[in-house]
Order: C-alpha cells, then structure tokens, then sequence
C-alpha cells in the first residue's frame, strides 16, 4: 500500500467518384490539488495568438503566429524554419503570376486554380504546407486565396470564407434562376465549412449526389452536363472579385 502511494503520487506529479461525364478536366482521471486546466486553456490561446515579424528579402515583413510548433521543408528535401519557407514561397510566387489580379483571375476558375496549386507543388510547395501556413498567417477561416495574396502583398487584408460568400451572394444570383440559387446556396454553405476544396471541378458530382442523391436526379433540375459544369465554373468567378472594402 506504501508502494502504491508513492507512485500514484508520482504520478501527479508528472501529470501533464470518377464519372468520365463529369471529369472536364483514454482520457485519465481530472489532476488535483493546484492544477486548472481553464485557465491554462485560455493561457495557451493567448499565446498562441501571438505573432513575431518575419522580414522578407526585399526587407518587407509578414507576421505569423509565435507559439504555433512547425516544419516545413525545401524543394530538395531539407527541413526549413517557417521563415525561410515564407521567404522561398515569396520568391517564387511573381513567378506564377505578375500581380493581384492575374492571381485572381487564376484562383477563380478552378482549371486554372488546380494548376496553379500543381506548380506550386513542383516548386517545393505542397498543398499540405500552404494550409499550414494558413493556421500560422491566422488565416484558417480565409481561403488559400487570401494566403497567398497576404504573401505576394503584405498590405492585402484577408475575408472570411463567410464574408466573402455573403458578399457575393447579390452579384451571382442576380444571374440564377431559383434551382440553381438552390444549388450554388448549398455549394456557398460546404465552401464556408470546410474551405476551397468543395469548389474543385472533381467535387461536383459528390456535391450534387449529397444535394440531389443521384446525378440524374441532379440532371432532371439543373440541366445537363455542359450546363451544370458551366454553372459550377462560372459562379467562382463572382465569388472571388469580392474585396475588403
């Protein structure tokens, strides 16, 4: 029994679908004593919303968040600091586009938007990274889109994936009719949920089969193929004009 106390104490101690149709292109027992576990959850969120200043190359800075653990690494392999992947990926980024609007242009179709992020990763900068540095820049609610414009130009100021369906939401439906409001409103709600991977082309057959539980379901609604794809293709393009005022 002896034995038994000395350890439990110790223990406290050290407590701590592909369609060709549709292709296109044990939780242990609560510590006691001094421990509480709400304040050192909201101690830790403070810290993790601090941000150092990273200074690029053309002595321009961005800032990430201080307290968040990272690895990313180069091209040929090596691990890197954040820093330096930061620096690399500004680098390379005015090889992709020239400026603002070709990168918008880019990312609101989603052909081009899925070669864009194709060369970033023959670059050495793989989609996984890119989301990584979205949780760093304090962009996790924004879109890749707002991430790399925040990279390319330190001045640009991010929108929510919210913010910026709900202000395009005027523009795009002024061209739709009401089932196909229906539709690009569910698109809308799975964008804002979960990010920019609902608007890739390959998503749309499992968009429709969860609106409309079968493709020819969808068909009979929205159209045929062509009409539906353009539709899908078309609506992007609106989303992404939207700017912070």
């Amino acid at each position: 029994m002896k034995t038994f106390f000395i350890l439990q104490t110790h223990f406290l101690k050290h407590y701590h679908f592909s369609d060709p149709e549709w292709d296109g292109e044990p939780l242990g027992e609560e510590p006691r004593g001094e421990y509480k576990p709400r304040e050192a959850k909201e101690t830790t969120e403070t810290e993790r919303k601090q941000k150092i200043k990273i200074k690029l190359r053309n002595g321009k800075e961005r800032e990430i968040q201080s307290m968040i653990s990272t690895s990313f690494w180069s091209a040929d392999g090596k691990p890197i600091s954040a820093e330096d992947f930061l620096n690399n990926l500004f680098g390379e980024l005015p090889k992709l586009f020239k400026d603002e609007e070709e990168l918008r242009k880019l990312w609101s179709n989603p052909i081009t938007r899925k070669a864009l992020l194709e060369n970033l990763e023959s670059a050495g900068f793989p989609k996984d990274d890119l989301l990584t540095l979205q949780k760093l820049v304090d962009m996790e609610k924004s879109d890749l889109y707002d991430v790399l414009e925040y990279v390319f130009n330190g001045d640009y100021i991010a929108m929510t994936r919210e913010a910026r369906a709900k202000a395009a939401e005027a523009t795009i439906f002024a061209l739709l009719n009401d089932k196909q409001k229906e539709f690009i409103t569910f698109v809308l709600s799975k964008y804002i949920e979960t990010g920019v991977d609902e608007l890739d082309q390959e998503k749309l057959p499992i968009l429709l089969t969860i609106k409309y539980q079968s493709l020819e379901d969808a068909k009979e609604i929205l159209g045929d193929v062509a009409n539906i794809s353009r539709l899908f293709i078309e609506f992007q393009a609106h989303l992404y004009k939207q700017k912070v005022a």
